[in-house]
């Protein structure tokens, strides 16, 4: 079953040129989003057609619309707009001139070619790479729950 909108002849503008912005109202089927945008009809919005994959989880989002010909009956949604997570707050590095301190949510990865220490919010702190070599001129410590050696 296809369900199609129509606007009334006296409010569909001649053209539209350019990148609308609207909003995503169903998704009936994959291939035939239902859309609402400036100068659309109603709450009921409009069959369109789309470039994208959307589903029911997208159902509120904004959407980036084109128009066939330039026609505002044959709306085509090109994209859905993204907006970053605003949950997960951004790394931080502070530089004084005599320490240099990085903080992050999740862990930390320093990484050059094969070696790399990795910092998680868990505590844990992995050293790895091809050659470990640790000296010291005076104490060399392993202090922990436990140690172990191979």
């Amino acid at each position: 079953m296809t369900v199609e909108y129509h606007l009334p002849a006296a409010s569909i503008p001649v053209r539209l040129d350019g990148v609308v912005i609207g909003v995503l109202l169903d998704v009936p089927k994959m291939d035939a989003p239902v859309v609402a945008f400036p100068g659309c009809p109603g709450e009921t919005g409009m069959a369109a057609r789309t470039t994208t994959a959307l589903g029911r989880e997208d159902i509120g989002a904004q959407v980036a619309l084109m128009f066939e010909a330039g026609n505002p009956a044959r709306p085509l949604v090109i994209g859905r707009i993204q907006r970053l997570p605003e949950t997960a707050p951004p790394a931080v590095a502070h530089l004084d001139g005599e320490r240099l301190e990085l903080t992050a949510e999740r862990e930390i990865v320093l990484r050059c070619g094969k070696a790399s220490i990795t910092l998680t919010r868990e505590g844990k702190v992995l050293i790895r790479g091809a050659y470990l070599s640790s000296r010291s001129s005076g104490a060399n410590r392993i202090k922990g729950g436990s140690v172990q050696i191979n």
